[in-house]
C-alpha cells in the first residue's frame, strides 16, 4: 500500500485518480483472491441475449424469438461450454 501513497503524492492526476479508484476497491480487489468468484460468463449470456433482442426487432410474433433464444446454445455464439 507504500506505493499508493506515493502515487497519490506524485502529482500525476491519471495516477492519482488510479491511486484513489485502488484505494477505495482495495477489500474487493483481496477478496477476489480469497474467493475467486466472476460473472464474466453471466455478463456474456447477457450480451448475447441483448444482441439478440436487438436482431429480433422485425419478429412477428414472440413465439419465434423464444425458439431463436433457447436454440443460442446450439449456435457457433454458444451460451455454456
Amino acid at each position: 500500500m507504500s506505493w499508493i501513497v506515493k502515487t497519490e503524492g506524485s502529482g500525476v492526476t491519471m495516477l492519482i485518480q488510479f491511486a484513489k479508484t485502488i484505494r477505495k476497491q482495495f477489500k474487493r480487489i483481496i477478496a477476489y483472491y480469497d474467493c475467486p468468484i466472476s460473472t464474466g460468463i453471466l455478463e456474456g449470456i447477457n450480451n448475447k441475449i441483448k444482441t439478440l433482442t436487438k436482431q429480433a426487432y422485425g419478429y412477428r410474433d414472440s413465439e419465434y424469438f423464444r425458439l431463436k433464444l433457447l436454440g443460442l446454445h446450439r449456435s457457433k455464439y454458444q451460451l455454456t461450454g
